[in-house]
């Protein structure tokens, strides 16, 4: 297939449709990302120009198209037990702290990607509840992208991102598959309800949830964005709740909702 070339007006009207339907924002520096990643599609789909693939997206094929193109785009760069902090914080400081009277537990994983972020928050909540089974615990993982939501949903992963899993939670939470395949224990999967989920569009869930990690995915929003987006976590978490963000991501000169715990940990005050 020739090289196709993304002129400036596809570049131009293709972020302009990612952010209406994402609010991910593309500026020039992604336009490499764009191309290379949107150059598979075209591939896929037999076409020979960004124009064509333009048209399509507003054609009767384009709802679904632009699912595929949205799942296209997305980073889903994750791990197990990344920023192992956060997870050190929730069993060490978060859960202890939770009322024992109720028994109800909520954690969002908001932006899971492949799932390696709730598999490692449910192996904490078994770590350091002993007590779990006495609870009505849910760990709810969303994203955007409709394949890595499947991808989390299915719990298979390779040999060596299982490699970033503590050795004993390891073994008791993961079973091998095969030589280069690895499987997360049902006891996991039950604590977990992947849903796709567009974090700009309405939320079906009530809450209020206990716990919110949002790692690394408002550094795709423009600051207005990400200014509507945390007092909507404001409001899904009940008072006194927590949000976790990522390494790079502040909530400063953005809400007024959360006061700073620590690196990259926030409560909800108001």
């Amino acid at each position: 297939m020739q090289e196709v070339i993304l002129h400036d007006e596809d570049f131009v009207a293709i972020a302009a449709m990612v952010r209406e339907a994402s609010g991910i924002v593309l500026s020039e520096t992604k336009r490499d990302l764009v191309h290379g990643r949107l150059r598979r599609r075209l591939r896929a789909l037999r076409l020979t120009s960004f124009a064509d693939y333009r048209a399509m997206l507003d054609g009767p094929e384009g709802a679904q198209e632009r699912v595929r193109m949205i799942n296209a785009i997305t980073t889903n760069l994750t791990g197990f037990f990344r920023e192992p902090h956060h997870f050190d914080a929730l069993a060490e400081r978060v859960l202890p702290a939770l009322p024992r009277d109720r028994r109800r537990l909520r954690i969002w994983s908001a932006g899971c990607s492949s799932g390696e972020e709730p598999y490692s928050i449910a192996m904490t909540l078994h770590r350091a509840m002993p007590d779990l089974a006495e609870w009505d615990a849910k760990v709810l993982a969303t994203d955007i992208d409709t394949d890595m939501v499947a991808h989390g949903a299915a719990g298979l992963y390779g040999m060596e991102r299982a490699a970033a899993i503590p050795a004993e939670l390891r073994r008791a939470h993961v079973r091998r598959v095969d030589a280069q395949t690895v499987a997360m224990g049902e006891e996991l999967k039950e604590l977990i309800a992947f849903r796709p989920l567009n974090l700009l569009g309405p939320w079906p869930m009530r809450g209020p949830f206990d716990v919110i990690f949002c790692r690394n995915v408002v550094i795709y929003f423009d600051k207005p964005t990400q200014r509507v987006l945390f007092d909507r976590y404001a409001e899904m978490l009940k008072p006194g709740g927590i949000l976790f963000v990522g390494h790079s991501e502040s909530l400063y000169r953005v809400s007024d909702r959360f006061t700073h715990l620590g690196r990259t940990i926030y409560r909800r005050v108001k």
